[in-house]
């Protein structure tokens, strides 16, 4: 398809992209390899085996005729729920290049979130791995706009299988006409506050965040080797192991599993890559492990954080043990990946960093008044990555998504050399002697105690009525809980933060919840009697 790849200029900050109006977002990323002489490089290593740019391109270019064989046409929907392995960019691609549009689901759910999303999206074709679908099974026959079941894997349970299907379709494929502007994919957002969200994004949005924020931010290159523990599912996944290894030529790790400390560590002595992109929560339970390695069996030149705001402590251990820093950023579904980020060479732990080159940032009041710098306001993002709407969700559309501005939901301070700093959610942040206070700052500093894994901050009512901090804590390995450890991290925080902030109540518990992206979902916590969360120790 003529005018489908993509061009960039680095020379100039921030980067200036051209994207011709007839455009396809999978023969961008597949074919400016093949023209660059990148067929035979490896691509991507998965759990199974590893797989070169010119058979992911066949691939992708089988499961397009796949497709087309089944009659399904340009802006059909089709549902993917699959682990991370190499036929998931398969399908992904592919279903582009057919123009038909892939709204990729998280794989932690249940069958009630599945039969939404579904009838939500009208998927006329379902993809699914084998060890998934028992999930699925259930709800399959009572979906009125499903057509089609494929599944990945040995055992189809009555369906086709994906590589049956593929070995009978042709290796050659013309691109759909589509265009820049043309929906492209989907993501449905976590749904932590209420029903998941079909956020679409549109073909050119791929390739903006690899030249936006890999190329100039990480400075990745045909030569790196990437690893992340986040999902393909995911919007930081999405990115960190397809759209910016494509983009450059490098090769991606792919791994089905969940991402544990020891199944990480794994990866990453086995497959030496030079890019990790992690999440807070991994790092610290990776940097609370037995299992740590030591600097010199790995080969990693950049790590990267997001999905929440990276706690400063964690950030400082992690670089003294491994000689590298953390690079902590923050990106949405609705943008698709990283807007503001620190960069190497200039890390700040404890601040997000800066805007990514070719975002712009602004900060906020409840009245949508600038405020000045110093002061907390709601972070809103200009770029050219944004989604275009929520599917089916005209009122969230219109509250999220202002013209050339999105709200985040996120607080943040601009402080005097331009970073920025984390307050937390709109809805997280509390009101102390009629002061604001950012519950992230006080988890920051429960976590710089030698017994804290994980801690959550909510507000709850005292005895007058006045909301004060309350502190959720997940203790190290081998730590009890006591009212002489609970007293002693009061005092702790008193030390380190404004008296004011410190939590009236620490309450310890095994686990916080979370959402699959491993965000604290605080809301869970609020109003939550003790008896709701098992006790740590007990």
């Amino acid at each position: 398809m003529a005018g489908s790849i993509s061009r960039a200029d680095h020379s100039v900050s921030p980067p200036r992209v051209e994207i011709p109006r007839d455009y396809n977002a999978a023969v961008d990323l597949i074919e400016r390899n093949l023209a660059a002489g990148r067929g035979n490089k490896v691509a991507v290593r998965d759990d199974k085996g590893e797989y070169t740019y010119g058979e992911l391109a066949e691939r992708a270019n089988r499961f397009a005729n796949v497709l087309a064989g089944l009659g399904v046409g340009m802006e059909s929907r089709l549902f993917l729920c699959h682990y991370d392995t190499v036929d998931f960019p398969t399908v992904f691609l592919g279903a582009i290049k057919a123009g038909v549009i892939p709204v990729a689901a998280n794989t932690l759910l249940t069958a009630t979130d599945y039969d939404y999303m579904l009838r939500d999206s009208r998927a006329q074709v379902l993809v699914v791995s084998e060890g998934l679908l028992p999930t699925l099974q259930p709800i399959l026959k009572n979906l009125p706009s499903l057509k089609h079941v494929i599944v990945s894997g040995e055992n189809g349970q009555g369906h086709p299988l994906l590589k049956d299907l593929m070995a009978k379709a042709s290796s050659a494929y013309r691109a759909a006409p589509t265009t820049a502007d043309d929906m492209c994919f989907w993501l449905y957002s976590s749904g932590s506050t209420g029903a998941p969200k079909g956020t679409v994004h549109i073909h050119s949005d791929l390739i903006y965040t690899a030249e936006l924020y890999a190329r100039p931010i990480l400075g990745i290159s045909e030569s790196d080797v990437v690893f992340s523990a986040a999902k393909l599912f995911f919007a930081y996944g999405l990115g960190n192991a397809m759209t910016f290894p494509f983009a450059v030529g490098a090769t991606a790790v792919l791994m089905g599993e969940r991402p544990t400390p020891a199944s990480v560590f794994q990866r990453l002595r086995t497959h030496q890559p030079t890019i990790f992109y992690g999440v807070p929560t991994l790092y610290a339970a990776m940097l609370a492990g037995p299992e740590l390695p030591r600097r010199e069996e790995m080969r990693l030149r950049c790590c990267v954080s997001a999905g929440e705001a990276l706690p400063p402590d964690i950030g400082k251990r992690w670089s003294e043990r491994f000689g590298v820093d953390i690079l902590d950023g923050i990106g949405s579904t609705e943008m698709l990946h990283i807007f503001l980020s620190n960069e190497a060479g200039s890390v700040r732990y404890g601040t997000t960093g800066k805007a990514v080159p070719g975002y712009e940032l602004r900060l906020v009041d409840e009245d949508g008044n600038p405020v000045a710098r110093g002061n907390i306001g709601e972070l809103q993002i200009s770029g050219p990555t944004a989604a275009v709407f929520y599917w089916n969700n005209r009122e969230k559309t219109r509250n999220t998504f202002m013209g050339p501005w999105t709200r985040s939901g996120d607080k943040y301070v601009e402080d005097e050399q331009g970073y920025f700093v984390y307050c937390g959610r709109s809805d997280d942040m509390l009101k102390v002697s009629g002061i604001y206070v950012s519950p992230f700052e006080v988890e920051a500093a429960l976590m710089t105690h030698e017994a804290v894994l994980e801690a959550a901050v909510v507000g709850q009512a005292d005895e007058q009525d006045l909301i004060k901090p309350k502190a959720y804590v997940v203790l190290k390995p081998g730590q009890s809980a006591s009212p002489q450890l609970e007293e002693a991290l009061k005092q702790h925080v008193k030390t380190r933060l404004a008296p004011y902030k410190y939590p009236r109540w620490i309450e310890f518990i095994t686990e916080l919840p979370k959402t699959a992206t491993g965000k604290i979902q605080r809301f869970k916590l609020r109003g939550q009697r003790s008896a709701s969360f098992a006790a740590a120790g007990s």
